[in-house]
């Protein structure tokens, strides 16, 4: 394709890209199907243009969840999000597998990090990175009062030895006991692997095998993704592409979806559409959701 199809063909992409995210053409369901339909078409021949060696191979991915503000109560919701993705894993045909943790004394998560396996896993949950807010009345909140905590997402693909090579020379390998929550000591070995990765400064840790062997692979394997994800988006920005990966680092400040338990409403705010039965869909029964993010 001509260059300067490719760049007729980006600036209009780019311009059906403000109008699906602008909630006034939400009010005409004609015009926004069409703008829909258009802006997958360009998506398509688009990505043809701009494929790369790194480009998406679906199928793998690394799901990372953290706990953000509201202390507790986020680390709680964050367990939420691992339990709802879990379960619709499971519902789908997935394996989820557990490379690292870090659990609460209460029973939240202040990290997770997961591998998720089987068709289109990548494709699918690539569109939940970002910032999750949560607004609903704790348990120990005896005043009634609503409490608004956060936890961010973030889905990129996983990374083989082949698609990122790392020197031995480049990394440096210490080794801890694996603890529980609250600092609980669980061995009396140092199982427990962090990898630094010297020249990115990129810090990753894995305590979730029992074995340092099997901490050393899984700490790398998110080592690799990680250091993928970064090649990635320096190669967008050097093609101009200057909208931004969909496979984020969730630690982004927008919020791009907020689960409102007095009102029984999920809002995803980059399409504007609402979702009732919060309890059914933390069941992991989120397939609406995915299949309304997909052209995104």
């Amino acid at each position: 394709m001509p260059e300067t199809d490719t760049s007729s063909l980006q600036t209009e992409f780019d311009e059906l890209s403000r109008k699906l995210a602008d909630p006034t053409y939400l009010s005409n369901p004609q015009e926004y199907q069409r703008i829909a339909k258009r802006y997958g078409e360009l998506k398509s021949l688009l990505a043809g243009v701009n494929a790369s060696p790194l480009e998406e191979k679906s199928n793998e991915a690394i799901l990372e969840i953290r706990a953000g503000a509201g202390g507790d109560e986020s680390s709680l919701f964050a367990q939420e999000l691992y339990r709802m993705y879990s379960k619709y894993a499971e519902r789908v045909g997935w394996k989820v597998k557990v490379l690292n943790s870090h659990r609460t004394e209460l029973g939240g998560l202040r990290e997770i990090i997961l591998e998720i396996s089987g068709k289109d896993s990548l494709a699918k949950m690539k569109n939940e990175s970002g910032v999750h807010r949560v607004q609903r009345i704790p348990e120990t909140e005896k005043s009634g009062r609503i409490h608004t905590s956060t936890a961010s997402v973030a889905v990129l693909p996983k990374a083989k030895s082949t698609d990122m090579e790392i020197r031995p020379e480049d990394i440096r390998i210490d080794t801890y006991r694996a603890s529980g929550p609250g600092g609980q000591y669980v061995n009396k070995t140092s199982s427990a692997v962090r990898v630094t990765h010297i020249p990115s400064g990129l810090v990753v840790s894995s305590q979730e095998g029992r074995l340092q062997q099997e901490n050393r692979e899984l700490a790398m394997t998110i080592l690799r993704s990680r250091l993928l994800q970064r090649r990635k988006e320096e190669e967008a920005k050097a093609r101009g592409d200057m909208r931004k990966q969909q496979i984020g680092t969730g630690e982004r400040s927008e919020k791009i979806r907020t689960y409102n338990f007095p009102q029984d409403r999920i809002t995803d705010h980059r399409i504007g559409k609402n979702w009732s039965n919060i309890k059914h869909i933390m069941d992991g029964h989120i397939d609406e959701i995915v299949d309304s993010l997909k052209d995104l």
